[in-house]
């Protein structure tokens, strides 16, 4: 069964790879917010456009860290793989 031991090594690598989305969507935030500052302190009579883009931005931003975090959960968790695994090796006779 090392071929199960397999899929949940990758099943892990690829959960901590969807977080890492996460880290990313942080950092993406950030410099939407701080451009956004910067816009705001530039032209301040353009303020309520800017706030509301920034908003929609963030909002969008923050989607792929949600993606990112249930895609993980599911792999950790759930994982359809070991499922299929487990199914293939007892016809296979592997197990």
């Amino acid at each position: 069964m090392e071929y199960l031991a397999t899929i949940i090594v990758a099943a892990q690598y690829a959960a901590a790879l969807a977080v890492f989305a996460g880290v990313l969507t942080t950092l993406g935030q950030a410099q939407i917010a701080a451009k956004a500052i910067e816009s705001i302190a530039r032209q301040p009579e353009a303020r309520s456009s800017i706030t509301t883009s920034m908003i929609l931005g963030l909002a969008m931003a923050e989607t792929n860290g949600i993606y990112g975090l249930v895609v993980s959960m599911l792999l950790l968790f759930v994982n359809p793989l070991l499922d299929r695994f487990i199914e293939m090796a007892q016809v296979l006779g592997l197990s």
